[in-house]
């Protein structure tokens, strides 16, 4: 997010493609043969572009600090992780989104967070406290601000685990804010908040009170945590989808309000097979790209 524009962008690396409707009609066999790169940008003036474009192995490279999908890639320095963009935005808006972001991380964590007691679901967060220099190819898209840098890891479908789940990372003073709350098939829940400081340590606290949100223009159900007593809000929507929302929020924890970035996710409807073909105007299918070297 920018310090002072109102400009955000999104970058997910994807090997097996979890919102892929070409992966779950392949019967999900092979992760590496629905891989892709999503960027998503939100900004003021309507600026908004969405790539989602599902590639087939061959487009796939990685090493130990390379991450490549086509003609995207990102790549860990050891202090940095550079991410050059070099896709076509889905419609309705079709256009060419190329550039660079780069994360800076102020400090990396060791905290891991099973989201199943099996440990088939995981959660990263690798730099929650990060520091992002975009640089793309477009008007007014060249800004400095916060973001954060985390993954998820799991091996079963999310809509074979869970039913919902919101998560929410919001900057403090000294470091940042994340809570992660799941319902789960099973009738059990997760309730997870931590707070990390700018050197990388983690403490988990006891969540302030589940605090229910308008919900999004396509009706999802949203939720976050916040101080007894406060109304957390919406100050920016950034994607809106029938099983998905994705905006900045304000909430506050300790007295201290603060603005950051908030998802709910309904795996019911995103369950229901009128979805998929839905999606499938928004993650086009390009297995055959093939790298020159």
């Amino acid at each position: 997010m920018s310090k002072d524009t109102g400009q955000a962008i999104s970058i997910i690396g994807f090997i097996g493609s979890v919102f892929s409707p070409w992966y779950r009609w392949s019967g999900r066999k092979n992760p590496a043969n629905n891989c892709c790169i999503n960027v998503a940008t939100y900004g003021p003036g309507g600026r908004f572009t969405f790539t989602m474009t599902d590639r087939g192995e061959s487009a796939l490279r990685k090493s130990r600090d390379t991450f490549e999908v086509g003609p995207s890639k990102m790549h860990w320095t050891g202090s940095q992780l550079i991410i050059d963009i070099n896709e076509v935005s889905s419609p309705p808006l079709i256009s060419r989104v190329r550039g660079r972001v780069t994360v800076t991380p102020r400090a990396l964590t060791s905290a891991e967070l099973p989201l199943t007691p099996d440990g088939a679901h995981v959660w990263r967060p690798f730099a929650p406290c990060s520091d992002i220099k975009v640089e793309l190819e477009a008007k007014d898209w060249q800004w400095e601000g916060h973001g954060y840098f985390d993954a998820n890891f799991g091996t079963r479908a999310l809509e074979d685990d869970f039913s919902y789940w919101t998560w929410g990372r919001y900057p403090m003073p000294d470091g940042a804010l994340c809570f992660y709350d799941a319902d789960r098939l099973d009738g059990t829940s997760l309730d997870a908040g931590m707070i990390f400081d700018e050197e990388g340590g983690v403490k988990v606290i006891n969540s302030p009170p589940k605090t229910p949100m308008k919900r999004s223009l396509w009706q999802v159900r949203r939720e976050t945590r916040a101080d007894a007593g406060y109304t957390p809000h919406q100050v920016q929507n950034m994607l809106d989808a029938p099983f998905y929302s994705r905006s900045s929020v304000r909430t506050q924890y300790g007295g201290v309000e603060t603005v950051g970035v908030h998802e709910a996710l309904d795996l019911v409807r995103f369950r229901s097979p009128l979805i998929k073909p839905m999606l499938a105007v928004r993650v086009p299918r390009r297995p055959g790209w093939q790298f020159d070297d």
